[in-house]
């Protein structure tokens, strides 16, 4: 890890500071007398405030060294504290020195703390302390006896990413330092971090061999344990075992008895993967390897996930290797539902430029289940992919079938920390129906309904994903549509999907639909335009309601938020329009209705209810109508419904999130046409009857108020006796020559309208 490194280049300046201070005392009879002179070189030189607090004890033989009090060093140009050492020991074997030969008896510091920065634009705090001289010099060859570096601590902060890093508890413990000579290392450390989040408690035994001139590095007998927390992954416990060589001028690598083991879980799931790898080599011209495997098995509350992956022997160069086919098996178990997937292909690639090619691969596919078509499906894709770790790039071409579906895939990868997917995807037929388990419709063993599960969306929280999804035909909860595109982007849990565009029921839809899962409360926005739908068959497919038929247009505009369908009912909010034309409101036939309660106005009082009746209908030529959502209830106002015997107005509520009504329907008689076996309804031509529907949407009631109707009816009449009264009045008045009766009065003719209203 490259913060890591900064750590251990840190203290190293720490502990060359230390030798060269105590160096330099070494060669005086008097240290302490020269502190100020000291301080004031470190000031020249490096530009750096030194503090010496303790006393400095110097010895010159067998060895020359110095034990240190404490000391500090101030950041470059400023008095702000760099770093400390609470105390430090270093001495040096004085007869090498005279042949330029550095060999260090001792090197022990306690108590070092230090604060390395990034600043914005790239440099860092410790820049002028590595910056070389000059002057040329000499270069000595240095012999460590051993190395103690005890509870050190030390902070990183990386101004160009926001990231904080916090090393503590290091301690450091080596044998003899010095070009090819083996060494144990023994290394524990806590680190604590940001970017991503870490709490890790580490610890290394090896033992080291290096040649720095060929730039050679071996470990022997690795051991590497960490417990603790790396972003998502909690409980992680990791270890790793082998021996490994790197000799960097050539790009040559080699590992042995290479094993990792690693558990952890990551919210409620658990993991267990081990890899082996007996023997790898990557020299200048040759590449080989024994077989790798790994093994993983992933635990959830709704089943286990089991990986096993086999690389055969590799062989070639570092620059062009390749092996057999390499197998990945998946087997994933969730509840009722089996899994069986593999994937083979030979391998290629370039260790250099970090590249892995798959070229001919083959991925099949079967799964068993009560709630799959036939209990089972099957299917195999085909085609190439390849990795640029560089690049951190994966790109892969795959067609084939699935079940009944043929697809088409474009799928690439920018990115691993987290991944980028993007896409374009091509389907010609898929029934997502066919796949998904039947609704449960019972009750617990209360009666009672039992509680809605939330839906979990915390997958989209750190999805990136930017493509393209087309389906020639699908079908979705019921609704069939054509030619569907969905363009969908998806970044820091939200996920925009615009446009959302397919054919459907003699008409389009197109639109646009918005996620954001990262709140605790979802939250989602739809906005839809259906031009020329066939509404009967769209309700009827969708929501199993068969009480609207007609062709037209639905513009939708809504938002809403929730962690369950009912909750997202009763936060619903927005807008939505309606017009139709040559269609049906089912469940009541109107005209039918006041034609046989105007054949019993002298016996009907008040109000009569009626169940909605499917086999019932009221035509329209047109309907119209806007509502305005508010928490779940959509409020209407405007509600105009026309055929040639009705004029409909409306206003009322739906309640969406309690799935009932309350709505009150106004219908005027404007023709003359005779209903289906009844009367003419002239006479009642402009009279206004209220029709009050209430009650669930799955099961309305219809009444109709009957007193208000026959005061709309004595109205009518009076109104007509009257106007009859006046235009004879104002045609003269007298009754015409050879009548063989006076006219009545007005109060009589009115009299005569309500009993030939009311059949007396």
């Amino acid at each position: 890890m490259k913060y890591l490194r900064y750590a251990l280049t840190g203290l190293a300046v720490i502990a060359l500071v230390a030798a060269g201070v105590a160096g330099y005392i070494a060669a005086t009879f008097d240290p302490n007398a020269y502190k100020p002179q000291i301080i004031r070189l470190v000031q020249e030189k490096k530009q750096r405030t030194l503090r010496l607090d303790g006393d400095i004890k110097l010895a010159f033989w067998p060895s020359l060294g110095a034990d240190l009090g404490r000391l500090s060093l101030s950041e470059f140009k400023s008095d702000k504290e760099f770093a400390a050492v609470e105390s430090a020991r270093v001495s040096l074997a004085l007869m090498p020195l005279l042949s330029k030969q550095l060999v260090v008896n001792e090197v022990t510091i306690k108590g070092v703390r230090a604060n390395l920065v990034r600043f914005k634009d790239g440099s860092m705090n410790i820049d002028d302390l590595l910056a070389k001289d000059d002057q040329k010099q000499e270069q000595f060859k240095f012999d460590i006896d051993h190395v103690a570096i005890e509870n050190a601590a030390l902070n990183f902060r990386d101004e160009t990413k926001g990231a904080e890093y916090a090393l503590s508890g290091f301690n450091l413990k080596t044998g003899r330092i010095a070009n090819g000579v083996p060494t144990k290392v023994s290394l524990s450390l806590a680190i604590k971090g940001n970017q991503p989040k870490l709490n890790l408690d580490a610890d290394l035994k090896t033992q080291l061999t290096f040649d720095l001139d060929k730039q050679q590095y071996a470990l022997e007998g690795l051991v590497l344990e960490a417990k603790g927390q790396v972003a998502d992954i909690n409980n992680l416990a990791a270890k790793v075992a082998g021996n490994a060589t790197a000799r960097l001028k050539t790009g040559e690598f080699s590992a042995g008895k290479l094993s990792v083991a690693l558990t952890g879980a990551s919210g409620k799931d658990k993991f267990d993967v081990k890899l082996d790898a007996p023997q790898l080599d990557f020299t200048a011209d040759k590449a080989s390897g024994d077989k790798v495997t790994v093994v993983a098995k992933i635990t959830h509350p709704q089943g286990t996930t089991g990986v096993n992956l086999t690389l055969p022997g590799i062989e070639g160069t570092a620059q062009a290797f390749k092996s057999g086919a390499m197998t990945l098996d998946l087997d994933m178990k969730q509840g009722d539902l089996t899994v069986k997937s593999k994937l083979t292909s030979p391998v290629s690639g370039n260790l250099k430029t970090q590249q892995v090619s798959l070229p001919k691969l083959v991925a099949s596919i079967s799964a068993s289940g009560p709630n799959l078509p036939g209990k089972s499906l099957s299917g195999e894709l085909a085609g190439s992919a390849s990795i640029d770790a560089v690049k951190q790039n994966v790109q892969a071409n795959l067609a084939g079938k699935i079940a009944d579906s043929n697809i088409k895939a474009r799928v690439g990868v920018a990115g691993f920390t987290p991944p980028g997917i993007n896409f374009d995807i091509d389907i010609d037929q898929l029934d997502i129906d066919r796949y998904m388990p039947p609704t449960a419709g019972g009750k617990s063993a209360g009666g009672q309904k039992p509680p809605e599960q939330p839906f979990d969306l915390s997958g989209l929280k750190n999805l990136r994903a930017n493509g393209t999804l087309r389906i020639g035909s699908l079908r979705a909860s019921g609704v069939k549509a054509s030619n569907v595109r969905l363009d969908i982007k998806s970044n820091g849990g939200r996920v925009d999907v615009s446009p959302l565009a397919a054919n459907l029921y003699q008409g389009t839809l197109n639109g646009a639909l918005a996620i954001n899962a990262a709140p605790a409360t979802p939250t989602f926005a739809v906005r839809q335009n259906l031009n020329g739908v066939s509404i009967g068959p769209l309700l009827k497919d969708l929501a199993d309601k068969d009480i609207l038929e007609g062709r037209g247009n639905v513009a939708l505009d809504v938002t809403t938020q929730g962690n369950t369908v009912a909750a997202l009912k009763k936060a619903l909010n927005g807008r939505t329009a309606v017009k139709l034309a040559d269609g049906a409101l089912k469940g009541i036939d109107i005209a039918g209705s006041i034609r046989n309660a105007k054949a019993r106005l002298g016996t009907l009082k008040g109000e009569q209810t009626q169940q909605a009746d499917a086999k019932q209908k009221t035509d329209f030529s047109e309907l119209t109508a806007t509502f305005n959502i508010r928490n779940g209830v959509a409020s209407n106002n405007d509600l105009s419904m026309k055929s040639p015997l009705l004029r409909v107005g409306g206003e009322g509520d739906i309640n969406i999130g309690e799935d009932s009504l309350n709505y009150l329907i106004k219908a005027s008689i404007v023709g003359t046409i005779k209903g289906q076996g009844g009367q003419d309804l002239g006479d009642l031509r402009g009279v206004t009857v209220p029709v009050r529907v209430s009650g669930p949407l799955t099961a309305p009631s219809y009444k109709l108020d009957f007193s208000a109707m026959a005061t709309e009816v004595v109205k009518q009449k009076a109104e007509e006796a009257l106007r009859g009264q006046f235009e004879k009045r104002l045609g003269g008045g007298a009754a015409k020559e050879g009548a063989k009766e006076a006219p009545k009065s007005g109060s009589d003719a009115l009299k005569e309208g309500l009993k030939g209203l009311f059949g007396r």
